[in-house]
């Protein structure tokens, strides 16, 4: 059980590198995005491993603190990217 933990979380850890460095370079918006939910999830992954780990259910609020700023993030940063669409595109009828 133990060795199953420790591989578990060294590769949530390396997600979470992934995550974040696709974050960095990104090429497009949609990408940083993506790569910020990756993240959100693997930080709930690590979270439970380590919970399990410990052996408490104490950490398990944490999740759901995290899962909410998760979707909070998404949610704002797809708002603003349709507002700032909305902007530049002001005539949708004029499409080529």
């Amino acid at each position: 059980m133990e060795t199953a933990l420790v591989i578990g979380n060294f590769a949530v850890f390396f997600t979470i590198v992934l995550g974040l460095y696709r974050m960095m370079r990104g090429p497009t918006v949609v990408d940083r995005i993506l790569a910020f939910d990756t993240v959100a999830i693997s930080l709930i992954a690590l979270v439970v491993l380590m919970s399990i780990r410990w052996n408490t259910a104490v950490y398990l609020e944490l999740v759901l603190i995290i899962s909410l700023l998760g979707f909070v993030g998404t949610v704002a940063l797809v708002f603003y990217l349709q507002r700032t669409h909305n902007a530049e595109n002001p005539n949708p009828e004029n499409k080529p």
